[in-house]
Formats: structure tokens, sequence, C-alpha cells
């Protein structure tokens, strides 16, 4: 008869002497290392080091125009298919492969405000401050001189315009909200609440009869467009720039804003954002959710471009040039890699989403070392040192010493107002949380 017993023998364990260092037990298989830890620490130390070493951005710029670039649009079926509109009239379409110009049609007089292309990407819309709406075909004509496919001449300016994500209808705003038909030269409906100006209109990607807008009245409108009268309104302490839809959230959506911030807002609860974003140092001017919807791209006034997580308050990635100027609009690529953005110097510049991504083609083990570096550094990403060399970014002498004034102002408010309470009757001086400060009303 077998009887197991366990067997410990105490010289595996016990020290001869109090002198004597400890003994551990080791198990000698190689796949359980007992300085595992640490090596994947260095490893992980290593690979983000190479990450800010290698970060190399800024791909191309295209230039060509001769004013500031005003507004951009992405095709919907090509990649490599750019349309830019500058501030003297003229539209340009490029070829991001060849990172050259294609065609130039001189499609308004003054400003162009608006850029859109039809959901099918053979035709696209523009509006300018001739009091126009222009339809153009994506294809250049054999020979002559280039005309628009169909003109609506309207009564007062237009500001911005987009295009249904599936139908023939688009939406212009200017005094109002005008949703067009693209058979007529009339509205079929139009929205007005207030009296100011609408600089923004934009179709929500999944619920695609919803529309938002942002007025100079500090307000942004949502509307129905299957309804007359608009739904509600929420009015900011300063006014919005731009909005633009999350593509995979149906509700969520992101206001550029005059006060530095951006602001993501559930439509179902407008009365405190989702997320407040601060990291830009002066007013935001253009927002573009990448396609995956968990990250966002905003252009400044500051000279800058950002790009945040859509759950964080802070940017991951600022970019910036000596050359580059007032950004003024900025789109995230449908293929999620490249970013662009269009400024005050006339250029537009093609960067990487991704900073230190090698482009090109990939061989598996570098594929393979990449993805173990990668998870290497999520794993240890808030371990002290690592975070630091992750977060670190140089920034031009005009941004640091404001975002480091803008930083003693709000720490000066703060403890303004802890005095404040410490000083007052108990419950006199509530406690604000930051999301609700900027919101001053909802109105349905």
């Amino acid at each position: 008869m077998k009887v197991k017993v366990l067997c410990r023998n105490p010289d595996d364990y016990v020290r001869e002497t109090k002198k004597d260092i400890q003994r551990v037990p080791r198990n000698y298989d190689p796949t359980l290392h007992p300085f595992d830890v640490p090596r994947e620490y260095t490893r992980a130390l290593n690979a983000t080091k190479l990450g800010r070493i290698f970060a190399k951005p800024f791909l191309a710029s295209l230039d060509g125009h001769r004013d500031g670039v005003n507004c951009m649009a992405k095709h919907p079926k090509s990649l490599a298919t750019l349309l830019s509109g500058a501030c003297d009239g003229e539209v340009k379409i490029w070829n991001l492969t060849k990172r050259e110009c294609m065609r130039t049609i001189q499609a308004h007089e003054g400003f162009v405000r608006g850029l859109c292309i039809r959901f099918c990407g053979t035709s696209f819309f523009t509006v300018g401050d001739d009091k126009t709406v222009k339809h153009w075909n994506m294809e250049s004509p054999g020979c002559g001189e280039e005309e628009p496919l169909h003109t609506i001449l309207g009564k007062t300016v237009y500001t911005g315009i987009d295009h249904h994500w599936k139908d023939a209808v688009f939406a212009t705003c200017g005094q109002q909200v005008d949703i067009w038909n693209e058979q007529r030269s009339s509205p079929m409906r139009s929205f007005t609440w207030g009296v100011d100006s609408i600089c923004s209109v934009k179709f929500n990607p999944i619920e695609t009869y919803l529309l938002g807008s942002c007025s100079s009245d500090r307000n942004i409108v949502l509307y129905d467009m299957r309804q007359a009268t608009p739904l509600k309104k929420v009015i900011l302490e300063m006014r919005s720039n731009t909005l633009c839809w999350n593509p995979m959230e149906a509700f969520m959506f992101t206001v550029a804003n005059e006060d530095y911030n951006l602001y993501t807002f559930d439509m179902r609860f407008l009365d405190t954002p989702v997320m407040v974003h601060m990291d830009h140092v002066s007013a935001v001017l253009d927002v573009d959710y990448s396609p995956t919807g968990k990250e966002f791209v905003s252009a400044s006034f500051d000279k800058s471009i950002r790009i945040f997580p859509a759950d964080k308050g802070h940017s991951r990635e600022v970019y910036h040039t000596k050359r580059m100027q007032h950004v003024i609009s900025v789109k995230w690529s449908s293929d999620n890699r490249y970013i662009l953005c269009g400024s005050d110097e006339m250029n537009i510049r093609i960067w990487k989403a991704n900073a230190s991504e090698k482009l090109g083609v990939l061989v598996p083990r570098e594929k393979a070392a990449l993805n173990y570096s990668q998870k290497l550094k999520e794993k240890f990403q808030h371990h002290p040192q690592i975070k630091r060399i992750a977060r670190h970014r140089h920034l031009p002498r005009a941004i640091y010493s404001q975002a480091k004034e803008l930083r003693i102002m709000r720490e000066a408010r703060r403890r303004k107002e802890m005095n404040r309470r410490k000083h007052s009757k108990p419950g006199s001086v509530p406690l604000v949380p930051e999301k609700k400060k900027h919101i001053v009303a909802v109105v349905k």
C-alpha cells in the first residue's frame, strides 16, 4: 500500500544561523524567471524612450493656396482626396498620395465659408460670402470654364454647410438653419431660435435626422429634421465655434469653445458636460473625431493642434511648427492614421496620428515586437518615471508661458474661493464642480 505524504525538509527553508540570508524557494522553470517584472519594466522604459526619440509626426506640407485655408472636407469614398477652401474664394482638390493639387476652382467672391461632399462622393457643395450655395461636380470638365452644376442665391450670407449621410438633403446655416433638397432652389424647412447668426451646423452620422448647431449668442442648439421646431439648446458662458458628433456613439458630441476648452456632451443630459477638455491657451477653432470615436483632434488660435482621448480631460499629444500660424481647420483621415490641418499662412499640413508610428510595410517580427512593447508600455504606464517620459513635450515659449500664467490664475481663483468659503456661513458659498461652472442654462 502506498501512502502519499507532504515532505518538507527544514534544510530547504530554515537558516542555519541568524546571520545567514533568508532562503527563498525558487522555481527553476525558465519561463518563470525571478527577475521577470524588473526585466519587463526595463523593456517598457526603453520602449517609452525610443517612442519619444522616434516621434517625428510631421509628414508633408501642401502649399498652393494664396490665402488662409478656411475650411476642409474629406472624401467619403477616397482616402487620397481632400478638398480645401480658402479666404480668397478658391477651392482646391488635392491628391494626398502624390501630395499635389489636382484642380483649382474659383468658387466664390470673398471667403469660402463651408465645404461638404455628397455621401456618394460624386459632387460637392460650397457656400461663401457672396450669399450663394454652389453644387460642383467632383470630376473636372475636359475643357472650358469650370461651371457649377447648380447655384442657389440666398438672401443672407451662409456661414456653414453639411450634407446628410444617406439622403439627397443638405443643411446650411447663417441667420437661420435651412434644410434643402438638392433638386429645389428653396429650403424645405427653416429653424430659428433667437436672433443671432449661426456659425456651424453638423448632421449626426448615426441618427441621421438629428442636427447640431453653434450660434454667436453662446447657444448650442439641437434639431430634429422631422419636426417643425428645434429640440433644445444649452447656453454656455462663452461662444462655441464648431461642433463634431462622435461617429461611434450616437448621443455624444464635442464643441470647441472660445474659453480655451472643449466640452463633450451627451445630448440626453445637456445640463452637465460629460468631460471638459483643457490644455489650449487660446480659443479653440475646430474639432474632428477619429473614425474609432475614441479620440479627437482640435485646432486652436494658439498655433497648435492637440489630440485628446475622448474620455480624458487633457491632451495626449500636441503638434506645432515654427511656421504654422493660427490653425483654422482640422480633419482626421478616414483610415485613422493621419491628421490634416489648414492654417492662416496658406498651408495644409499632414501629420501622423501616432507620432512614433513607423510608416511602410512591417515584417511579422517587427509587428510582434511593436505589439509587445505597446503592451509593456500599457502595463507600466502609471509608473512615475515612465509616465514622466511619456507625458513630456517641448512647447513654444509663448504657449509654455501662457499655460503657466493660466495655471497661476486658476490656482489663485481656487484659493480665493476656499478662503471665502472658510470665512462664510456654512452652505452660503456652494461648491460648484468644474463641469457645471461653464453652463448657464438648458432651454427645451
